[in-house]
């Protein structure tokens, strides 16, 4: 057994989960390349991308209902929202994920990283909000606006392989007029429920790797909580800016993958 690798595990979902939790990401965004990279980088191990994936949705899975119980106690979870968006995004993942065998992988991660730039950029346009706690009973939103976006999403996400959660805050703050705060808790709920099938997918087949992803997972639970607690604290000026600088750098990965190919 390698302790040098379980430790830094354990301290790549305690940062990984942090983040996930305090601006409203899946978490796969900033996982998978902790994963991949840092373990070789410092000499601990090497992981495969199978064990990466293993790993990832499991964590996704228990990160984001963590750091759910605690946006939703701060009432910063539409409920409403999560399970219109959350459901749909599954449904359409499912159907992209099955169409994306006729489709070019290269025009598909095109697609999904000119939308990772778009959200990106619409991140930092200024956008007047007050910090005070919002009633959510007041939030109105369009039913069919939502559909749309988490149809759009899930179903280019299906096809990539990549569920874009980190796409659905930009979208729901300056197209759905979510409350920053809110909508970061509520992309928290469709991480959540969009990662099930997959965790009981990779479990069912035998591509998790218990040992690896436990130890992720218990410094992720923790540290999900704890970032979902900042969330309420920070502006939402600020929380845009960083949610904006997190999806640039995945934006970047995924044009430079596009382009190197």
């Amino acid at each position: 057994m390698d302790y040098g690798l379980l430790i830094t595990l354990f301290v790549i979902g305690v940062v990984g989960a942090f983040v996930s939790g305090m601006l409203g990401l899946g978490g796969a965004i900033i996982l998978v390349p902790l994963l991949l990279y840092v373990p070789p980088m410092i000499g601990v191990g090497v992981l495969t991308m199978k064990q990466v994936a293993g790993i990832t949705i499991i964590v996704v899975f228990a990160s984001a209902l963590s750091g759910l119980f605690v946006h939703n106690k701060n009432r910063l979870v539409l409920k409403s929202l999560v399970l219109i968006m959350g459901i749909t995004a599954v449904i359409a993942a499912f159907l992209g994920a099955v169409y994306s065998k006729q489709t070019s992988s290269d025009v598909l991660l095109g697609i999904f990283a000119f939308m990772a730039a778009f959200a990106a950029v619409i991140m930092v346009i200024p956008k007047k909000e007050a910090d005070n706690d919002v009633e959510l009973e007041t939030i109105k939103f369009s039913k069919v606006g939502a559909i749309i976006i988490s149809c759009t999403i899930g179903f280019i996400g299906g096809m990539v392989g990549a569920p874009g959660a980190y796409i659905f805050t930009p979208m729901m703050i300056y197209f759905l007029k979510i409350p920053t705060k809110v909508a970061i808790g509520s992309t928290l709920g469709i991480a959540f429920v969009a990662s099930i099938s997959g965790a009981v997918g990779k479990l069912v087949t035998g591509q998790v790797p218990y040992l690896l992803t436990a130890t992720v997972v218990v410094g992720a639970i923790p540290a999900a909580r704890v970032g979902a607690k900042f969330t309420k604290k920070i502006p939402a000026q600020a929380l845009r800016k960083a949610l904006a600088v997190v999806i640039a750098f995945a934006a970047i990965g995924m044009w430079w993958d596009v382009l190197t190919k």
